[in-house]
């Protein structure tokens, strides 16, 4: 799905299940997009008059220089058990026009038009790495546009390494090599790499390399500059759980427990034999993970007639 956002092309991945645009509430509308040319469905058909329960919407925010595919596995699961999801790719990431942006805050702002455009009021922000930073700051200064927060491979601050900085400056191919290394807890997966030719270790380097030159140097150096995040916890209302790795080298588990303390009433998940890319080296204990999560808190359904 291609929408515009601030004039600028931007790309979302919806589950595999047309998005339902939203005219106010806490999901979506009734009614759904449709190839260009088809006729809408007749009241008969569509049910006109009855009312139905509206899915709420859920954000899936990438980390840096990656984009919606690292959330294939939860993001499809949930468009097809009760959830309108949303799974962009960033400005200047993947199919999305446009540059990086350069700070946490400018993210963060553009993630709320990305609602504005599609008219949904208010979404659970589910975001992974930098991704993370990006759903702590909008919770907090936007708390009205979030029903639940989940914070993956989260730390604060988020500081990246002089190391990891320099080479994503002036030699990206180095940068790559250490973090697909740190990012995962091995180079052989079961059920990651189920036959020959196919690896998740491989996949996430290539989809590093996918991204327009200098968009990693730009991402870090957002996340590395992020100094809000204290006080930005301290803000946090809404029901949050924050998810770490066992295995993460990127982000381990203690470089969360400054936030797992600040947000009140935080819970906290970890997931075993995984690392900082645990969506896909873990992919149903993730999906777990969030689902009950989300489920314990879910909105009560709004009911909306049919179009």
């Amino acid at each position: 799905m291609r929408i515009q956002v601030r004039g600028v092309e931007t790309y979302l991945y919806t589950g595999g299940k047309p998005f339902q645009e939203v005219a106010r509430g806490q999901g979506t509308a009734a009614v759904e997009s449709r190839p260009p040319g088809s006729e809408a469905p007749s009241a008969t058909s569509a049910g006109r008059g009855t009312l139905h329960p509206v899915p709420p919407a859920v954000l899936f925010i990438h980390g840096a220089q990656n984009d919606h595919s690292v959330w294939i596995m939860q993001s499809r699961w949930m468009a097809h058990h009760g959830y309108a999801v949303l799974a962009p790719d960033l400005p200047g990431h993947g199919r999305s026009a446009g540059g990086p942006l350069p700070s946490i805050h400018a993210l963060a702002d553009w993630c709320v038009d990305l609602l504005d455009a599609l008219k949904v009021t208010t979404a659970a922000w589910i975001g992974h790495s930098m991704g993370s930073l990006i759903a702590l700051d909008a919770a907090a200064r936007y708390r009205e546009r979030s029903w639940a927060n989940i914070l993956l491979g989260s730390a604060l601050p988020m500081r990246v390494s002089d190391a990891l900085l320099e080479a994503a400056e002036n030699n990206e191919a180095r940068a790559f090599d250490m973090i697909t290394r740190w990012s995962h807890s091995g180079i052989h997966h079961h059920p990651g790499t189920p036959g020959p030719g196919f690896s998740i270790y491989n996949q996430a380097r290539r989809l590093m390399e996918r991204q327009v030159r200098g968009v990693l140097a730009v991402d870090f150096g957002a996340c590395h500059r992020y100094a809000d995040g204290a006080e930005r916890a301290r803000a946090i209302v809404q029901p949050t759980l924050l998810v770490s790795a066992d295995r993460d080298a990127m982000t381990p588990p203690k470089a969360a427990s400054g936030l797992l303390a600040a947000i009140p009433g935080a819970k906290s998940c970890l997931i075993g034999s995984a690392g900082h890319q645990m969506m896909t080296e873990q992919p149903d204990a993730v999906r777990r993970a969030l689902t009950d999560f989300l489920n314990a808190h879910r909105p009560n359904p709004e009911m909306r007639p049919m179009a």
